[in-house]
Order: structure tokens, then C-alpha cells, then sequence
């Protein structure tokens, strides 16, 4: 597996780190529509860059994270035990520790 997923299935590990996972509860449709949206945001993001459009960039970054918010990616946790976002941590600084110890061991 590319992008491994805890075993909870909040997160994925890309770069050594963890990555929240899109809210599963989601509607399909909103999904879909928010992820179009995202992958729509991240090209303006591409653009702005190359034309070195400061405030077309700063439109795009704000499109994407309204996009991941909508998608439970940021924000707000989309579960409700209380455990905290460990979003960008190490998976061996985490509360995932022995679980990323046993699948490299």
C-alpha cells in the first residue's frame, strides 16, 4: 500500500507524516462535488505561481482549504471521542507509534 492508513482510518502516512483522511460519513455527491472543487483550487494554485499572481494565489490557497475543510481533510475533527488531530506528526511521534512500529518491523 502506497499511502497507508491508520488502523482507525483517520489518517494516511505520505513523507513520513500523517495526513487526515476525508470524513467517510460524507455524502457521495458532496464528495465528489467538494473534491472537483479541490483539485480545481490546487490548478489556480498551479497558475497563480507561474504568473506570479499574489492575489490570485491567495484566492486559490483560500479555495483549497475551504474545499479540505468541507471534505473533514481540515478544521474541525470529524470524529467525536475527543482524541486530538494529529495531523503533520510523525507517525513514530504519534499516538500511532507501536502500530507504525509493528508494520516496518
Amino acid at each position: 500500500m502506497k499511502y497507508p492508513k491508520t488502523p482507525d482510518g483517520r489518517y494516511f502516512v505520505a513523507k513520513n507524516r500523517l495526513w487526515r483522511c476525508t470524513d467517510p460519513s460524507l455524502d457521495e455527491a458532496f464528495r465528489q462535488r467538494h473534491v472537483k472543487a479541490l483539485m480545481a483550487a490546487r490548478r489556480a494554485v498551479k497558475d497563480a505561481r507561474q504568473s506570479e499572481d499574489e492575489a490570485a494565489l491567495k484566492a486559490a490557497r483560500a479555495q483549497v482549504q475551504a474545499a479540505k475543510e468541507a471534505l473533514g481533510e481540515r478544521g474541525p475533527v470529524w470524529w467525536d471521542d475527543g482524541a486530538e488531530d494529529e495531523s503533520g506528526k510523525a507517525p513514530h511521534n504519534s499516538s500511532y507509534a507501536d502500530w507504525w512500529v509493528s508494520r516496518t518491523s
